[in-house]
């Protein structure tokens, strides 16, 4: 057999039983140790809710959901109440118009439809609103 020529030198710096407690009283820190795995901290009865996918659609229609809190059309889902919030309705509506205007061409056919129509919802209810 060939003799094979080592590089480098691996030595274990890990400190067992009484040797870590002699570190300790000496004020040396224990070298690090590889983390544990991480444990799942979800309970087995504990069902973890299936979120959609996120993409350009579903990121519009949660604008969407927003909107209509702040006109007071849906109830707000951490209060439980309908309360209206006019300027921050429209500052909601505003951004669906810049994202509107900012992926103009980028969009397919399908993600311009779904924006033009919430767009143009969300302005005629603002209106009827603000009246």
């Amino acid at each position: 057999m060939t003799e094979e020529k080592k590089d480098f030198v691996v030595k274990d710096r890990r400190l067992f039983g009484g040797e870590a407690e002699e570190a300790k009283s000496r004020n040396e820190s224990p070298p690090a140790e590889e983390a544990p795995p991480r444990e799942d901290r979800t309970a087995p009865s504990e069902e973890v809710p299936r979120l959609p996918k996120i993409d350009f659609a579903t990121f519009i229609l949660s604008l969407n959901s927003s909107a209509l809190v702040q006109l007071g059309l849906l109830e707000d889902p951490s209060s439980g109440k309908k309360e209206k919030n006019l300027p921050l309705a429209k500052q909601t509506i505003d951004i669906i118009g810049l994202l509107e205007e900012k992926t103009r061409g980028n969009l397919n056919h399908d993600e311009e439809h779904i924006l033009k129509g919430i767009l143009y919802d969300l302005r005629l209810l603002y209106v009827k609103e603000k009246r």
